[in-house]
């Protein structure tokens, strides 16, 4: 039922609110266009981490399957009879060391992959591949503003380097949005001053 003094609801109002209650107004970026909700966000943000899953498994695949087959190598040539320790020396220098270049090569190659998704083309327009299917943009909180390199370097260095150095940060960021008001800006819109608007269709 609505409350007191409020007409009957027929259906639902022109902005948003609880049905029955007064409509709020749409939220507005300094210059007047509406923020992305949290759904819109987050529905770019998986197509953005799917692109990047996919491009990364290009090359990952490939390096760990190699490895896989010339472990196995090693294995087969590996003399039952031989001392353990010098086996275990050989297993170290041929095994162990070779895998951990690996695994940060591939570590450096993602921080890369994603500095040049995440920075140098949306900087351009404000805009990732998610974003733009999503109708989403990037822009700085001050109105009339230009979003630079180094806005976009900062909320990917809090986004992602932040979240791989800081446990469960990720989480905190990502949700901040749903209680920050009155910009609905994540921990990386607030250190690089931006918020994210809708786009016109």
């Amino acid at each position: 039922m609505p409350p007191p003094g409020y007409p009957p609801y027929y259906g639902p109002p022109p902005q948003y609110g609880p049905p029955g209650w007064p409509a709020q107004p749409v939220p507005l970026s300094p210059d007047g266009r509406p923020l992305a909700d949290f759904g819109s966000r987050f529905l770019a943000y998986l197509i953005d981490i799917a692109i990047l899953t996919a491009v990364s498994m290009v090359v990952f695949v490939p390096v760990m399957l190699w490895f896989t087959f010339r472990m196995f190598d090693m294995a087969a040539l590996t003399d039952p009879y031989a001392d353990p320790v010098a086996v275990q020396e050989q297993m170290f220098r041929d095994f162990v060391v070779p895998f951990l270049l690996m695994e940060l090569g591939l570590v450096v190659f993602l921080l890369i992959a994603y500095y040049i998704y995440y920075v140098e083309m949306m900087f351009r327009t404000g805009q990732t591949l998610g974003k733009k299917l999503i109708k989403v943009r990037v822009v700085p909180i001050e109105p009339g503003a230009t979003l630079t390199r180094g806005m976009a370097a900062k909320r990917y260095l809090i986004e992602f380097v932040g979240g791989v150095l800081v446990p469960f940060f990720s989480y905190l960021d990502g949700l901040w949005q749903l209680w920050d008001k009155p910009y609905q800006q994540t921990l990386h819109d607030k250190v690089a001053k931006t918020v994210v608007v809708k786009v016109a269709p």
